[in-house]
């Protein structure tokens, strides 16, 4: 139980890979700082920071629920300071939530461009940032954040290049964080999916059920964060780390019970 007790703040948790990390999380006794803005279910997305908080204490971890917009930063600085006083601490910071835009340069409004960056990037940077006092206090401190490898085949920056160096950013963010807080002890990297995910994004904006019966199901990502949020920081840190390679060096090769539809064909995510 290298996770009992231990108090992670994770962004966007009240649904999909969010919510699916810190329900494995939770089975392993941990306290989940659950900071996302849903307080209201939305019928194509489902799930709220409250539904998410009984799921979780379900599960076997504790909750805190905090609407949090992390475009925002004083509502970033008041969820760590809640999650502080409700649980200590802070130990692991996820950085999940994220916006998607996959439209050309023409396409995309300058409304969209922003949005996506003031989420993935400034956001991502801003909820590290606050977490980083507590984290250096952690005997075991982990930051975790949900991005890809850095794949610069002009494929990926043609198609949609404002989405693209958001992501990318995110990532480099988690290795420059690896550097820059090796010597106090706490751990940065990145994980992102080898196929795509079934999650209300996948489904409401890329292919729908389609897409979603080639797809695994969120819990390949939680386990595979599991695995790396227990691993000691200073030995594991610095990786963009890809699901199916985390597992496979914990020893777990059958990755058919992750798929949504046994058997089929599996469509490989973005950026790999």
């Amino acid at each position: 139980m290298l996770l009992n007790n231990k108090t992670v703040f994770i962004t966007g948790a009240s649904r999909g890979i969010g919510k699916a990390i810190a329900l494995r999380l939770a089975k392993e006794g941990a306290n989940i700082i659950i900071a996302a803005k849903s307080t209201e279910e939305d019928p194509r997305l489902g799930g709220t920071i409250y539904s998410a908080a009984e799921e979780i204490e379900q599960a076997g971890g504790k909750a805190l629920a905090v609407q949090t917009d992390i475009r925002n930063e004083e509502q970033i600085i008041t969820a760590v300071e809640k999650g502080v006083e409700k649980f200590g601490g802070i130990d692991i910071v996820v950085n999940n939530a994220s916006a998607i835009q996959l439209t050309n340069t023409e396409k995309t409004e300058t409304k969209r461009f922003d949005l996506i960056h003031n989420i993935n990037v400034r956001g991502t940077f801003l909820v590290t940032k606050h977490c980083i006092p507590w984290l250096k206090k952690s005997t075991n401190a982990h930051i975790l954040t949900l991005s890809p490898p850095l794949n610069l085949n002009p494929k990926w920056l043609g198609a949609h290049v404002a989405y693209t160096i958001s992501k990318y950013n995110m990532s480099m963010l988690a290795l420059g964080w690896a550097a820059e807080f090796k010597k106090d002890g706490i751990a940065s990297n990145a994980l992102w999916p080898r196929t795509t995910i079934a999650t209300a994004a996948v489904k409401n904006l890329l292919g729908g059920q389609m897409l979603i019966d080639r797809s695994r199901t969120t819990d390949i990502i939680a386990d595979a964060a599991y695995y790396i949020l227990r691993k000691p920081s200073v030995e594991c840190t610095g990786n963009t780390f890809i699901d199916e390679e985390v597992l496979t060096a914990e020893g777990i090769t059958d990755f058919e019970k992750y798929s949504v539809v046994p058997g089929a064909k599996l469509q490989v995510d973005l950026f790999l």
